[in-house]
């Protein structure tokens, strides 16, 4: 086989391997529902008090609806915004601490920007110290 029939191949290898990722992230990645959801969103301060907020919301990831309500800022990274207060409440980084967010008590393994909400999902979120 000669180098230009090598090329080809390849080349064509290549755009049938790119197509094949794109599909995979498209039907593989976590989506919200659309439309109005209603979901709860706990939030345990570090004097030990809980608040419980019922938040109504066409958004379709976690962000979306606690920026909606003015419960959460932070500072904007490489994987979307890295939560740094909650209901008013700073995470204090001299003491090594950040919000943890959970759903239904199990720790999430995405961030605000890439959890995708459904109606009646129960969040939660408490400083942590690493």
């Amino acid at each position: 086989m000669d180098s230009k029939k090598t090329k080809i191949i390849a080349g064509i290898v290549l755009a049938l391997l790119v197509i094949a990722a794109v599909l995979l992230y498209v039907f593989l990645s976590p989506a919200g529902t659309g439309g109005g959801k209603d979901i709860v969103f706990q939030v345990t301060h570090t004097d030990g008090s809980v608040k419980e907020f019922a938040i109504s919301t066409d958004s379709e990831n976690l962000r979306g609806a606690l920026e909606q309500e003015g419960l959460i800022s932070g500072e904007e990274g490489a994987y979307g915004l890295f939560v740094t207060v909650i209901d008013g409440e700073a995470a204090d980084d001299s003491l090594n601490q950040w919000w943890c967010f959970t759903q239904d008590g199990v720790m999430l393994n995405t961030g605000v920007d890439d959890t995708m909400i459904s109606d009646g999902d129960h969040y939660e979120a408490a400083i942590d110290t690493y």
